[in-house]
This record gives C-alpha cells, structure tokens and sequence, in this order.
C-alpha cells in the first residue's frame, strides 16, 4: 500500500508529461473550425474607406468569397500579401478584407503602399467580429460558398501551396 502511495504521483506525472509533449507534435493549424460548414456568423462593421459603407453577410452573399482578416501591424499579414493581390489581379476569387484591431489610417497607408486586394474592406476596430468568427489572430481566412456556408478556414497566411492544393481546386468547384 505504501509503494502505491509513490508509485501513484509518479504514474500520474508520466500521463501529464506525455500528453504535454505529444502536444509540441501538432500543428495549431491542423485543428478543425467548427465553423465549417455552417452559416457565415451574421456580423457589420463599418467600411475602412469611405466608398465601403459597412461590411457584412450581405458584401458575399451569392458568390464564392475568400474572407480575409488582416491587419497593418501583422508581419504574417505582409508574407501573405502579395498572393492576394495577384489573386485580384488574376480575378480567381472575390476577396473581402476585416482589418483587425488596428488604426484605419495605418491601414490605408499600408493598402496604398503595398496595394489593395480587396473589393470592400470593413473595419473591425474593437475585435467583435473577429470574436463571433473564431479568430484568434491574423491573418486568418474563410472561403465561403454562395449561400454563405463556411467550407474552408485558413489560420496563418495563405501560401501557394495550400492556395494551389487546397483553396483553388474549391473554389473552383464551389464556383460550378
């Protein structure tokens, strides 16, 4: 009984340890959304220029849009930046910007300076809305289908290979 009383601390610290460094193992961005395949979370807030009006449900409703939160002060959101815009360039798919918990003049000058991707870009000062999407940073994005459903979440930027391999053969097909 009294080894028991030792044996048992050590046994319980050994499951901890394991599961913590089997944790280190796995990539934060292999972890499913629940929000695939539900309706887009409804949400508005204000346009980040003055010709957007405000940004909601409504600014993708009836296309196939890629949803992206970013922000001026995101160093992940400038790595991601350029294959925005030749995906605006290109016409591959309708993109909507949140820029996220930021100054919207700093965020005008970074759009001016490195190019605007975005056909309405909304304004998410206070984070709420990024609260109701499940973002937990930027950049982060969504493709959603023409009926609003959520069918694809993007944590970190989006790179050419998961853009060429995962988001555009989707879009392609939620296209169709």
């Amino acid at each position: 009984m009294r080894r028991l009383i030792y044996i048992l601390p050590l046994l319980i610290l050994a499951v901890v340890a394991a599961f913590f460094f089997l944790g280190f193992n796995r990539d934060p961005k292999l972890v499913p959304s629940p929000m695939i395949g539900k309706p887009a979370p409804e949400f508005s807030v204000p346009g980040l220029r003055g010709s957007d009006g405000s940004v909601s449900n409504a600014s993708f409703e009836g296309k196939v849009t890629l949803l992206n939160f970013f922000a001026s002060w995101c160093v992940p959101c400038r790595v991601e930046h350029p294959l925005l815009m030749d995906l605006a360039r290109n016409k591959s798919v309708r993109i909507v910007g949140v820029d996220y918990k930021d100054k919207p003049e700093d965020a005008l000058v970074w759009l001016r300076q490195l190019g605007d991707p975005y056909g309405v870009i909304g304004a998410d000062r206070d984070g709420r809305a990024a609260i109701d999407w499940g973002v937990y940073g930027v950049p982060e994005s969504y493709i959603i289908d023409k009926q609003g459903v959520i069918r694809f979440k993007q944590v970190g930027p989006i790179t050419e290979d998961v853009w060429r391999t995962e988001m555009a053969p989707l879009i392609k097909e939620l296209s169709k």
